[in-house]
């Protein structure tokens, strides 16, 4: 574990000055005691509190609660939570939170400390910050009910032939679809989306990389056959979050120069926080309507009928009643009339190999700020993952051969038919990468964070598969393997 610097001390929110001297050994002698970050941040501010002005609205210096549903089990679920917590300590001094909860997939998803992290929610007071939704705007869950049973090889071969994975999209003039260019349309008469029309174009009918996938399977109660498909924006919300991001720094600048630039805000009720939260609804519909492309085109290759669908986002800002702006990175909405198209039902995905659960708002816990999990989360980031897996099979600096690839596909996969898009296995979003789906599951029904209606028994999936990028990261120091 890194040292504690003075550059930690700031990014948690606490003013520099001679003090630090005294304060960096004092940190990092908790640490070595065993102490977390969180009561570390805790006890410096016990001990050196910020002026109650200083470069506009100040950070909290007070701890400030939130709720946490999350009951870590084993040694790497332990110091994942309590990173996260940590993360979530110094985010709620951000003075426009009212109020935060942890969901029980939480994991870290950034080194800065104070950045939310995934299975958070925040809820602000007149104030949209894009570092809360970051880049991947919309995340979101899909699924398509046919009418006629289908084996899962026809449906993923449909679906390798409708969508894309991995960067990029497809060529401009590709699609001419009629709900796409009157969305289209609306961009010239927004700032945050004027002169994006390309990116809305090029990434229709794809589904990027990561932990995005295609899944076919079995609604448990019916035996019917369905589709649902996983992912956000594409390339045009990450354009969009990024002119968000840029106009919330410059604002958070002048009102709140002490807070970190990753929690800054756009102010809600001015000009641009409108064009703010109208380009948000708008890069939504996209998102909705990307899924449903894909899911069509499908089942028109297919030659079948959908007869039901619905989705939800887990990725995005909501407005209540209360006035509030809830924040959710990774986190599902689990209160009736979160959107104006909500069914009343919502995706809750696990892996590959566990079913997708099929929630509703029935039962729901307002400490939890009425939200769910939006998965099962990581304990391990995606290299860390990667290098235990090299232990395991005495891998050295070349990393996995092929045939160890192979074994741990057929471990994890059994029984499934399960497809990369590149034609390289990704390892880092194999089932092993992610929490334990029952705990997860236990924990949504003992915390009352929603109730499970139904289950997408799984029957096979399509995911991008190893990008170029990924191979050296797949490939660790001899020395690091060495020291481990």
């Amino acid at each position: 574990m890194n040292n504690i610097s003075g550059k930690t001390l700031t990014t948690w929110g606490l003013e520099p000055g001679a003090w630090f001297k005294d304060a960096i050994p004092l940190a990092n002698q908790m640490r070595d005691e065993g102490k977390t970050d969180r009561q570390i941040i805790d006890h410096l501010f016990t001990l050196r509190v910020m002026p109650a002005v200083t470069e506009g609205i100040p950070l909290r210096t007070n701890n400030f609660s939130f709720g946490q549903f999350i009951e870590p089990e084993g040694e790497d679920e332990i110091q994942n939570t309590a990173s996260v917590i940590a993360h979530m300590d110094a985010l709620m001094r951000t003075p426009t939170i009212e109020r935060g909860a942890v969901m029980p997939d939480a994991c870290p998803s950034g080194s800065q400390m104070g950045t939310i992290p995934v299975g958070g929610v925040v809820a602000t007071k007149d104030a949209i910050h894009p570092g809360f939704h970051s880049a991947d705007v919309c995340c979101s869950m899909a699924i398509s009910v046919f009418k006629r049973g289908v084996d899962v090889g026809p449906v993923l071969d449909a679906a390798m032939k409708v969508t894309h994975f991995g960067p990029g999209g497809r060529p401009v003039a590709a699609w001419h679809h009629a709900e796409l260019n009157r969305l289209i349309d609306l961009f010239q008469h927004n700032p945050f989306l004027a002169g994006l029309e390309k990116y809305a174009i090029e990434h229709f009918m794809t589904q990027g990389d990561g932990n995005h996938f295609f899944y076919t399977g079995e609604v448990e109660s019916t035996g019917q056959t369905a589709i649902v498909t996983h992912h956000g924006s594409r390339g045009l919300g990450g354009q969009v979050y990024k002119r968000g991001k840029a106009a919330a720094e410059r604002h958070t600048r002048i009102v709140a120069g002490r807070v970190p630039a990753h929690n800054a805000w756009i102010k809600a009720d001015s000009e641009q926080g409108q064009h703010y939260w109208n380009a948000l609804q708008i890069v939504r519909q996209w998102t909705k309507l990307n899924h449903y492309a894909i899911h069509d085109e499908t089942a028109m290759v297919l030659g079948n009928a959908v007869v039901d669908r619905f989705w939800n986002e887990h990725n995005f800002v909501f407005q209540k009643s209360d006035g509030l702006f809830y924040h959710a990175k990774g986190a599902t909405p689990s209160y009736t009339g979160f959107a104006d198209d909500n069914r009343g039902l919502t995706l809750i995905p696990m892996n590959m190999s566990q079913p997708i659960l099929v929630a509703s708002s029935l039962v729901n816990n307002d400490e939890a700020l009425n939200f769910a999990p939006h998965g099962a989360g990581r304990n391990l980031s995606r290299t860390a993952h990667i290098k235990r897996l090299i232990e395991e099979f005495g891998g050295d600096a070349r990393g996995l051969s092929p045939f160890n690839v192979a074994e741990i596909m057929e471990r994890e996969t059994k029984g499934l038919d399960v497809r990369f898009y590149t034609g390289r296995p990704d390892v880092s979003e194999l089932p092993s990468a992610y929490k334990n789906a029952e705990q997860v599951q236990r924990q949504i029904e003992k915390f009352g964070l929603a109730r499970i209606e139904d289950r997408i028994m799984p029957r096979g999936s399509i995911m991008a598969g190893e990008m170029p990028w990924q191979r050296n990261k797949k490939k660790p120091k001899a020395e690091a393997l060495a020291a481990s």
